[in-house]
């Protein structure tokens, strides 16, 4: 693998942010129903998505295999990486360190939230009508709500971060100034869809989704 690292690392870049990239806002997008149209709204969004017709292609060539690829791939990176943020204290070492670890937590967040959702419906233990119940239960739970913050936030810097080295990498953003004002978007981006998700889990409290 050594050999070659240099078009794994690229294609690991690649599907961080197509469509891994792709799926978070998707997601987003569905979960944001919860707050802006409550249950009904989710429902119906929800609904919408799975009733797609290509949805079992799209869930296992878009989302499961390059979530096992980028997860793994970076789970490896992350074993060969020298976390040396506090010997070299300055902004893109801390950035690098936590692109690692909020690498690592996001990988067990999107299994665990998977086993708790999509994984449960399979199983025929919840219908897709039965989710914002679902998420109402973890979100009501105390526990469970903080590994949910946790694990957005995570799965969020990862991408974030994530998308500002994506376009260094692939020869986009290449002098320093163009590398300063992706560093911002890519910030604004993290801000964004960080709330988002929390106005989302915060909805899901509400007795409506009970």
């Amino acid at each position: 693998m050594n050999g070659n690292s240099y078009y794994w690392r690229k294609l690991h870049s690649l599907l961080g942010v197509i469509p891994l990239g792709g799926f978070i806002l998707v997601h987003v997008s569905i979960n944001f129903q919860a707050f802006e149209r409550g249950p009904d709204g989710f429902a119906s969004y929800v609904h919408f998505i799975n009733s797609l017709p290509i949805k079992p292609l799209l869930e296992i060539f878009g989302i499961y295999l390059p979530i096992l690829f980028h997860g793994i791939y970076g789970l490896y990176m992350a074993y060969q990486s020298n976390l040396n943020s506090g010997q070299y204290a300055y902004g893109r070492n801390w950035a690098f360190t936590l692109q690692r670890i909020t690498g690592v937590l996001t990988f067990i967040f999107v299994f665990w939230h998977f086993f708790n959702t999509r994984f449960q419906i399979y199983l025929g233990n919840i219908t897709h009508e039965e989710l914002g119940s679902t998420m109402h239960e973890i979100a009501t739970n105390p526990v469970y709500f903080i590994i949910y913050v946790i694990g957005v936030l995570s799965a969020v810097f990862h991408f974030s971060n994530g998308l500002w080295a994506f376009l260094i990498s692939w020869g986009i953003t290449i002098s320093p100034r163009s590398q300063k004002i992706s560093s911002y978007i890519c910030m604004g981006v993290f801000v964004l869809i960080s709330l988002l998700f929390l106005f989302s889990l915060f909805a899901f409290t509400g007795e409506a989704f009970k």
